[in-house]
């Protein structure tokens, strides 16, 4: 077995009936899936606070079993996580992703995660804090240049720095030459959440402008895909020791004969990877300046802390163990506003979660956003406090109270690359300038595949000087 294999599901006899969780009644489906559309954020803490750890909601023609504690997750993600593949909403937008590490299972799943597991290496990861850098000081120029010409959308300057940022470190490509690739990538995850949403209930090939407009973004993504394999075949390192994840797909992928089948591996891998890794740091960076500008003392303490251990330069991964506040910063961001807000998964066999009784076939569902705010384990939850993860108070936390990241052998295997992209990005941003939210400008959340500021996050630029 090795590392990356999840350990066989853990035996449980027979018979053991277990109590059912508590929860609305099947009569309140129809005002529950509206709301699910409207705001799911509200249904999933209206739950936790009504019914507890454990809830069954009825949704439709299905029911969802939610559990809110940190042994619930242990038992979910590590202990049993055999017995639990990806559930409800990314089995469906698997027609949108395709078979990528995010929805992928089983030996489509581990073979995968073998050949770009090398990738994400903390060697390798190590040596990307120059190339962040270097992207990081480039957007803060201009951003500076903006400055009193009215609000920029830091949310949309995110996501193309990170999507440039990946580029560079995992691919060795300029993904800057496709300028179609950042609203391709909405288009995919807004048909994403679609297909979430409706259960995959439409017809793909019903022309709704969704779709057509998802078709379109497919095909878009397609070419690009190809362009950037096409050029890899021709132009391999000379010496063979380019060791990027489109090399390795390329390389993985060399064997397979046809080549629609070749193509299609190609796309799904890339996008999916694309996808999850620059959406997810991007939403954290937004949130983190989104609530510095809410909490300027904590801004004004990371600045501090900046100036101090950089002085006038940029950062290097030597850095990155003293920046020690700074850290403690994007750890509480995380805590309020998890990228991955949701963890879907299926039940393979009958199990039992906190003496609950969990049917073979149930939709199971973790939410880092509610158990982030868990009162048991969170004083004030609400609040935003760095100083939770100072090493005194984070001594005795329940290791499962805080999964931003998730856990198990599934846990996100680009983890690493993320919190040294956020870290360094903030402390060169923080360095060189001023940001602030105008006045009067409410910021909201949309949980989509990612947590991620609901309609951009307009924010006023000044240097800091």
């Amino acid at each position: 077995m090795t590392a990356a294999e999840p350990a066989p599901a853990a035996a449980r006899p027979r018979g053991t009936a277990g109590r059912r969780p508590p929860g609305p009644s099947r009569a309140a489906t129809p005002v529950l899936l509206a709301r699910m559309a409207a705001d799911r954020l509200s249904v999933m803490t209206g739950a936790a606070a009504a019914y507890g750890d454990a809830v069954r909601l009825p949704l439709g023609p299905k029911t969802l079993y939610f559990f809110n504690h940190p042994d619930h997750v242990r038992r979910v993600l590590t202990d049993n996580s055999a017995n639990y593949h990806k559930g409800i909403g990314l089995v469906h937008a698997r027609r949108a992703l395709g078979d990528g590490l995010l929805t992928s299972e089983g030996e489509l799943w581990r073979a995968q995660r073998k050949v770009i597991q090398p990738v994400f290496q903390a060697r390798r990861i190590n040596r990307q804090a120059d190339v962040i850098a270097e992207e990081a000081a480039a957007l803060a120029e201009r951003l500076r240049r903006t400055a009193g010409t009215g609000p920029v959308d830091i949310r949309q300057e995110m996501t193309s720095l990170t999507l440039g940022v990946l580029g560079r470190t995992l691919l060795d490509a300029d993904l800057g030459a496709y300028e179609s690739i950042g609203e391709a990538f909405e288009i995919v995850q807004d048909q994403a959440i679609f297909e979430m949403m409706s259960l995959s209930s439409v017809p793909s090939w019903v022309p709704l402008p969704l779709q057509l407009r998802f078709r379109r973004a497919r095909a878009e993504l397609d070419r690009i895909v190809a362009a950037l394999a096409d050029e890899r075949r021709r132009r391999p390192a000379s010496d063979g020791t380019r060791d990027d994840v489109l090399s390795r797909l390329v390389d993985a992928t060399a064997d397979e004969r046809d080549p629609v089948a070749r193509r299609t591996r190609m796309r799904d891998e890339l996008v999916t990877l694309l996808l999850a890794g620059h959406d997810t740091t991007a939403s954290t960076l937004s949130w983190t300046l989104y609530l510095l500008d809410r909490h300027p003392e904590v801004g004004d303490r990371v600045r501090a802390e900046v100036d101090e251990v950089l002085g006038d330069r940029l950062p290097g991964i030597e850095d990155m163990h003293r920046l020690t506040y700074t850290s403690m910063v994007l750890q509480e961001v995380m805590r309020l506003y998890p990228a991955v807000w949701l963890l879907p998964r299926k039940a393979l066999a009958e199990d039992e979660i906190g003496g609950y009784r969990v049917p073979a076939g149930a939709d199971v569902v973790l939410c880092p956003y509610t158990l982030h705010r868990h009162p048991e384990f969170w004083d004030d939850p609400d609040r935003f406090d760095p100083e939770r993860f100072a090493k005194g108070r984070a001594a005795g936390r329940h290791r499962y109270a805080y999964v931003p990241f998730g856990a198990g052998p599934r846990v996100c295997v680009g983890s690493s690359l993320g919190l040294l992209e956020a870290t360094v990005v903030l402390v060169v941003l923080l360095r060189r300038l001023r940001l602030a939210v105008p006045p009067g400008h409410r910021v909201r959340a949309e949980p989509m595949l990612t947590l991620r500021v609901k309609g951009g996050l307009p924010m006023t630029v000044r240097p800091r000087d």
